[in-house]
């Protein structure tokens, strides 16, 4: 099984509770898959550079999990139709184990590097 992040921009409009409701559904689909989840990052409310389907902000989410290649498939095709997901990105997870301490304290201090 490999590593995978996937990162979900959520229609604000639609979720009334930050996410929560859709990390356990997304869980529940890796899981069914035959994943399993590693993480899960709410990245909070954000503007768009450019708007996304007239909307302005959306709420971002981050997940990694673990999953067989053939399951990867499977997993933007159950989003494909939800009106709450505004995008969805599924990405091969290589980072170096440096590279991920150093963006965790990143976020949580809160501060940009430029």
């Amino acid at each position: 099984m490999k590593k995978y992040e996937t990162v979900v921009i959520l229609d604000d409009r639609k979720i009334q509770d930050e996410g929560k409701a859709f990390s356990e559904d997304f869980s529940s689909v890796v899981s069914g898959a035959g994943g399993e989840m590693v993480s899960i990052t709410p990245l909070g409310r954000k503007m768009f550079a450019r708007e996304i389907k007239k909307h302005k902000t959306g709420i971002y989410m981050d997940f990694v999990f673990t999953a067989k290649e053939s399951a990867i498939k499977d997993i933007p095709e159950k989003y494909k139709l939800d009106e709450k997901v505004l995008r969805m990105q599924i990405f091969a997870y290589d980072r170096p184990e440096n590279q991920i301490k150093a963006s965790e304290e990143i976020l949580k201090n809160d501060s940009v590097i430029i």
